[in-house]
């Protein structure tokens, strides 16, 4: 069970913690191996829940399950997050381009 399906199942004070925590942590991470500069912690938050939903969607797609628990939500989350900043990278970079 992904973070996506966690707390849409359980939306309460605790579920919305628990995505706030993962999404700064995959957020974090993922600002880091991507080289960026971060995004501060609204930023990294952000990048790491709306990953969590980019993530959870590929990995369905896709038919692969890491697992559930917290640290299935982190991996699935940060792989998610890497792939936001990634695209904000290339419309960024097309867009300076014109």
């Amino acid at each position: 069970m992904t973070l996506a399906t966690m707390v849409l199942a359980d939306i309460s004070l605790e579920g919305l913690i628990w995505w706030i925590i993962v999404g700064l942590i995959a957020g974090f991470l993922a600002s880091v191996v991507m080289r960026g500069g971060g995004y501060g912690i609204v930023g990294d938050i952000i990048a790491g829940i709306i990953g969590a939903f980019i993530g959870g969607w590929l990995f369905g797609v896709l038919g692969i399950h890491i697992g559930g628990g917290l640290l299935g939500s982190i991996i699935v989350a940060f792989i998610g997050a890497c792939i936001l900043i990634a695209l904000l990278r290339a419309i960024s970079r097309s867009s300076y381009r014109r």
